[in-house]
């Protein structure tokens, strides 16, 4: 559904045979059966559209706890296994018949709960039986090779991993710190399956109260042509100036980031438009990949919605989405601040133009024509920030935007559009609910056995007392953590794994979640695992490796701007002093720290950007490349004469470059 339209495409988008191609080699969301019987096509919609309608009903409705967690869970666990394929080559027209007794089976689990909940509730007190322990054991290994289906390989080993840890954690070759009691499959698979410690975890319930209705509002937004009217309103902002279809890709992939929570899915969505319009204009492939890449994981850092790990952050830690959204404001945009100011450089630098404005969509046509799709998002700002229950909120936003769609006759919806969507929203959460799932087994060990405090003391005693090596040891522990991994199961293994190691120097629990979250996120374009980097090389025709270096390049902003926050906190805009580590309460800070605080960082971040590219008005020579970036990176250091002295040199350097640039503008001209 196009919003605007201009007389003549920009540039010649990449095929959908070739975004499907990239998106099943990257994205196991993509690798979906496509059936040929209609019976199976309507039996598989009508699933999907009333799973979506149960979510809505049961906002309003409360069922309970494990009850609708297990449904939650399994109904979409049954679902995978007659979408998704057992392999890659497999015949994608046809549902083996093993596909429906994993779907009977996944139900059976559900029904077992259900038929059982009051003898585990009450009778058997949380002791499982014989049946207990068989039903876990299955329904496990259920979950395990759905995720493998949908998430890849990555999850599924990291889950076994630790669920063989308890089986051995007694055993004398273990080193004394991860030693524990005795297990036996009772405690185990108890803990996974029958309480809400395991598979229906906190992971599961943010799934059921939070994610879901999220992305089944991002599916109505979709249908509305919100991406379309992204892509346009860039266009208008940004286009024509220099390097402008860089900072298009990241503008855009900043607003659609946020909403779909899946770097891989927007870097394709955004990226076969983007990739094209940088590279026609003279950037190198593997950077305009690393633009789009780069920009796509960002965006699920960015207020308001943070690809729904906002609403997980408010679950895990008891503080409110509003401090979370508020407090995430400042460090997403500089990061921003940072891509931007890299691609300006960069265009700079090789002398990129914009796109002539006769060939770009005006911005008032663009507003005219799809502005109306903001008022969903504005909705959305305004009830949270009035204290409306999250899942009511999501679930009033997506009538919004059925109702202003019809505002505009190219972004109406009709019935079909609207079933269309709820059928979507199923299909589109499925790996994330499955991943969740997965996740849980990890929790129930981690509950279980203690081994996060584990990893937490030997994150302190590596740190030896020292914050700056703590943080570096969680920053490293979060990447690998987060490899592979979808965004929102990253942040929940993270949280539980990394984060309690920084509350023992005592950051308040605000700071350290978001210091994870950020890391577990970056992974998606830190090698050698760098999903949403190998996937935008696969659109621009560059190196795998090569675009993720460059990524984590053009993100260096966000990989420094945590040691900001967790050195300064009133990045974050509030008042951490006085505060215990575990407060969740959180007073805003004064006006004037965070105008001081805000300032050296842009200062810093600029500076870091061009010291990247060697480029400010002019080129940048190796010794002032040097001395920038140092001088950036001191402004990190909480002390008053580092901040000081890095701004002033900072500042220097660019007064010495803009000077050497009239200078070699007025050389030119007298020539």
């Amino acid at each position: 559904m196009s919003v605007t339209s201009t007389k003549q495409p920009i540039v010649e988008e990449i095929s959908n045979e070739e975004i499907q191609k990239v998106l099943e080699k990257y994205d196991s969301d993509a690798k979906v059966r496509k059936f040929n019987n209609k019976s199976i096509v309507f039996i598989i919609s009508f699933m999907g559209v009333m799973f979506s309608l149960l979510h809505i009903y049961a906002t309003f409705n409360p069922i309970p706890t494990l009850i609708m967690r297990s449904i939650h869970l399994m109904f979409a666990l049954g679902l995978v296994f007659l979408i998704y394929p057992t392999f890659k080559n497999q015949d994608r027209t046809k549902i083996p018949i093993y596909d429906w007794v994993f779907f009977a089976l996944s139900l059976s689990s559900f029904i077992y709960l259900f038929v059982e909940y009051d003898n585990i509730m009450t009778t058997r007190g949380g002791i499982p039986n014989t049946m207990d322990i068989a039903m876990s054991i299955l329904t496990v290994l259920l979950v395990l090779e759905g995720a493998r289906r949908v998430t890849g390989l990555i999850l599924p080993i990291l889950a076994l991993i630790f669920l063989a840890y308890p089986f051995f954690s007694h055993a004398e070759f273990l080193p004394r710190i991860m030693m524990t009691r005795e297990f036996d499959f009772g405690d185990i698979f108890g803990q996974i399956y029958t309480k809400t410690e395991g598979l229906f975890s906190t992971a599961i319930g943010a799934s059921v109260q939070y994610i879901f209705l999220f992305i089944l509002f991002g599916a109505f937004l979709g249908k509305s042509g919100m991406g379309q009217f992204f892509n346009d309103l860039s266009l208008a902002l940004a286009g024509h100036r220099q390097g402008g279809p860089a900072k298009v890709a990241v503008i855009s992939s900043a607003f659609m980031g946020s909403i779909n929570g899946s770097a891989v899915a927007n870097v394709v969505g955004t990226g076969a438009f983007t990739i094209p319009l940088m590279k026609k204009i003279g950037y190198e492939k593997n950077f305009a990949g690393a633009v789009e890449a780069s920009s796509s994981i960002g965006g699920q850092i960015l207020p308001p919605v943070m690809g729904a790990s906002a609403f997980i952050m408010a679950e895990t830690t008891g503080i409110s989405y509003g401090t979370i959204a508020l407090a995430a404001a400042i460090p997403a945009l500089l990061f921003f601040l940072g891509s931007l100011a890299q691609v300006h450089f960069r265009a700079g630098r090789s002398n990129l133009k914009g796109i002539p404005k006769p060939d770009l969509p005006r911005m008032k046509e663009v507003l005219k024509e799809g502005g109306h799709l903001m008022i969903p998002l504005v909705a959305l700002v305004w009830m949270l920030g009035s204290g409306v229950p999250v899942a009511n909120t999501a679930f009033y936003t997506i009538l919004i935007t059925i109702a202003v769609s019809w505002l505009r006759k190219s972004t109406r919806m009709g019935i079909k559009d609207i079933i269309t969507a709820l059928e979507e929203g199923t299909r589109q959460a499925l790996s994330t609910i499955v991943a969740c799932g997965v996740v849980g087994i990890i929790i129930a060990v981690v509950n279980l056995t203690s081994f996060g405090s584990t990893l937490t003391a030997a994150i302190t005693q590596l740190g030896a007392g020292s914050l700056f090596i703590t943080l570096f040891l969680t920053m490293i522990a979060s990447i690998i953590l987060g490899m592979g991994l979808p965004s929102i199961p990253a942040y929940i293994i993270t949280a539980t794994m990394a984060a309690p190691a920084l509350a023992e120097f005592g950051l308040p629990i605000l700071v350290a979640h978001l210091f994870v979250f950020y890391y577990g996120i970056f992974a998606n374009i830190t090698p050698p695992v760098a999903l949403a980097s190998f996937a935008a090389a696969g659109l621009s025709g560059g190196n795998a490796m090569r675009t993720s270096f460059i990524s984590v390049r053009l993100a260096i902003a966000g990989f420094i701007v945590p040691f900001l926050f967790a050195y300064q906190p009133a990045l974050l805009m509030v008042d951490t002093s006085n505060l215990a580590a575990n407060a969740v309460d959180f007073p805003m800070a004064s006006i004037g720290t965070i105008m001081l605080v805000s300032f050296t960082a842009i200062v810093g971040i600029l500076g870091l950007s061009a010291a990247m590219e060697g480029y400010f008005t002019t080129n940048l020579n190796v010794i002032e490349r040097l001395i920038l970036g140092a001088a950036s990176l001191g402004m990190i250091i909480p002390e008053t004469y580092s901040t000081v002295i890095g701004t002033i040199i900072v500042a220097g350097i660019f007064i010495i470059n803009y000077f050497r640039n009239k200078k070699e503008a007025n050389t030119v001209i007298v020539n």
